[in-house]
C-alpha cells in the first residue's frame, strides 16, 4: 500500500494506513455522521427517524414501518461485501488520483478482485455525475469539443492500411465530448461536460441556451457548430489553423483546452480505453477533478464520501457482474 498519501484537512492529517487501521465502529460512525444530518438515522422507506438498533450486525430496525436497513442502504454502497473501512480507503485513493485512478490500480492498492475495483470506480463517477452543479453560467465562457473512443488500429502493412479519418472506416464508437468552462481569476472555476455524437449546430445551440446566460461571453473556434450562438450571445471566435489566441478581440479556448489535455491523459496514462457508455461519468469526473484542484485533499474526500451517501443505487452498476451487464449493453448508451 502506497503509503505517501495523505489526506489533509485544516490542521489534521490521515494517511491511509490509519484509514484502514480504523475501528469498525469509527469507520461506522463517519459513515453515520455524513450520511445523515447530526448522524441521526433516517428511514429511507417511511422518513421516520425512529429505530431500534441492533449493534452486533450495525442494522437499523425502523419503530414505524420495521424496515431494516443500514448506514449504506439505498446508496451507492447498497448490497456492499466489503468493510467500511475499505471503502474509506478507496475513497481517499480516488481523491489522490490527480489525472484519474485505474481500476487495476486501485485493485492492487485495495487487495481486492479487478471486477470490484472496477465497479467501485465506476460508482464513485456516478456519484460525481449525479451531484455535478448544472446552474447556469454567467460571464468569460469557453466551449470547445473533442473525440474519444472508438479507436481503428491501423493494418500492419502500408498496402493494407485504410483513411481512419473517413466516416465509412470508422468503428461509430467514437464519441465527441462538449465542455463548457467558466473563467475565474486563476484558471476556470467551472466546468460542465456533454456527450455528443457529433460536434454540429442543434445539439450545441440546445445547450449552451439551456446552461449560459444571455449576458455571458462565449469564446469559441471557427467550427461552423457555434454560428448559432451568435444570435444571442456575444461571441469571440479564434482560427485555430491561424493562431491560439486572437491578439485583437482576447479570444482564446486555452480552459477548455486545459480541460480536454487533463482528460486525455487521463485516457492514454491511466484508462488507456473509456467506453462510450461510461464516457459521460469520465468527464464529469475530470471535470471535477478540474474544479477542485486547488481545494485541499481532506475537504475533497469528505466531500465525495458525501456524494456517494446521497446517491440512490445505481441501476446500471448493481449486480454488475451478475448478468446486470448485459442487460446494460443491450440497452445500449
Amino acid at each position: 500500500m502506497a503509503s505517501h498519501f495523505l489526506l489533509k484537512s485544516d490542521s489534521r492529517t490521515m494517511s491511509l494506513k490509519e484509514i484502514f487501521k480504523l475501528t469498525d465502529r469509527k469507520a461506522f460512525e463517519m459513515f453515520k455522521s455524513i450520511r445523515w444530518q447530526d448522524g441521526k438515522p433516517i428511514c429511507p422507506k417511511c422518513g421516520c427517524n425512529e429505530h431500534y438498533f441492533i449493534s452486533t450486525r450495525k442494522i437499523f430496525t425502523c419503530k414505524a414501518c420495521r424496515k431494516q436497513y443500514s448506514v449504506t442502504s439505498n446508496t451507492i454502497f447498497a448490497d456492499r461485501k466489503l468493510p467500511l473501512q475499505d471503502y474509506l480507503g478507496a475513497i481517499a485513493i480516488f481523491t489522490n488520483g490527480v489525472k484519474g485512478y485505474s481500476a487495476l490500480q486501485l485493485s492492487r492498492d485495495l487487495d481486492v478482485q479487478y471486477k470490484t475495483a472496477y465497479v467501485m470506480a465506476h460508482k464513485l463517477r456516478e456519484a460525481i455525475f449525479n451531484h455535478r452543479d448544472t446552474n447556469r453560467l454567467e460571464g468569460e465562457i469557453e466551449i470547445d469539443v473533442a473525440w474519444f473512443g472508438g479507436y481503428v488500429k491501423p493494418e500492419n502493412r502500408k498496402e493494407d492500411r485504410i483513411d481512419r479519418r473517413l466516416t465509412e472506416n470508422k468503428t461509430g464508437k467514437k464519441r465527441a465530448i462538449l465542455t463548457i468552462r467558466k473563467r475565474g481569476f486563476e484558471g476556470a472555476i467551472k466546468t460542465l461536460t456533454f456527450m455528443l455524437k457529433s460536434e454540429n449546430q442543434d445539439d450545441i445551440t440546445s445547450i449552451v441556451n439551456q446552461f449560459v446566460t444571455k449576458q455571458s461571453t462565449i469564446h469559441a473556434d471557427e467550427n461552423t457548430a457555434y454560428d448559432l450562438l451568435h444570435a444571442k450571445y456575444e461571441m469571440k471566435r479564434v482560427n485555430h489553423s491561424i493562431e491560439y489566441y486572437n491578439i485583437e478581440t482576447n479570444a482564446c479556448t486555452n480552459q477548455a483546452e486545459s480541460f480536454f489535455s487533463r482528460m486525455k491523459r487521463s485516457q492514454i496514462g491511466q484508462h488507456h480505453c473509456m467506453d462510450a457508455r461510461y464516457l459521460p461519468f469520465y468527464a464529469s469526473e475530470i471535470a471535477y477533478r478540474e474544479d477542485s484542484r486547488r481545494v485541499d485533499n481532506g475537504n475533497i474526500f469528505i466531500d465525495l464520501l458525501f456524494k456517494a451517501l446521497h446517491s440512490h443505487m445505481s441501476l446500471e452498476l448493481r449486480g454488475y457482474w451478475k448478468g446486470n451487464k448485459r442487460r446494460f449493453e443491450r440497452i445500449g448508451a
